[in-house]
């Protein structure tokens, strides 16, 4: 049963890229004593992902501030390479917190995987955001498949 508003995120363990090199973090980590915005997207460099996701996190920083939020992240079934090499094609830097789920487990323990199988990509994270408040989730946004509106800054920022 996919994760709900009011469950605690479960334990798990990223991987992010630190100045020495990949670094674990933990959920407890990420999401302890914080209210923290995190979005995840199917695969770095993908379209939407990198035109849109992203970007509209990263422009909007500073409202999610404004709204009380301490921290974002972007999380994806991606390696620590990847993600940090994605982090340096999009200008990211202390903005957000990027979180390589490379093996999926966290997408598969809060069961929120997509089959992205058809597309040569195997299993994924599905599109989502959510507002998790010291490891809490107060509010979860999930995409419908190949749809990009509810996982938007915008849209999140309109809902807090």
């Amino acid at each position: 049963m996919p994760i709900k508003v009011g469950d605690k995120l479960p334990d798990a363990t990223f991987m992010t890229m630190g100045a020495d090199g990949p670094e674990p973090v933990t959920t407890a980590q990420v999401f302890g004593g914080k209210r923290v915005a995190l979005f995840a997207v199917p695969g770095a460099f993908t379209p939407t992902c990198s035109a849109k996701h992203l970007p509209g996190f990263k422009e909007r920083a500073a409202e999610f501030t404004a709204k009380g939020v301490d921290a974002i992240a972007c999380t994806s079934v991606n390696d620590v390479f990847v993600m940090g090499a994605w982090a340096q094609d999009q200008g990211v830097s202390d903005e957000m917190q990027m979180l390589a789920d490379g093996n999926g487990a966290f997408a598969k323990a809060i069961d929120l995987v997509l089959d992205g199988s058809g597309f040569g990509m195997g299993s994924r994270s599905q599109r989502y955001a959510m507002i998790a408040n010291d490891g809490v989730v107060e509010a979860l946004h999930v995409e419908e498949g190949g749809e990009f509106r509810v996982s938007s800054a915008e849209y999140v920022l309109e809902n807090l």
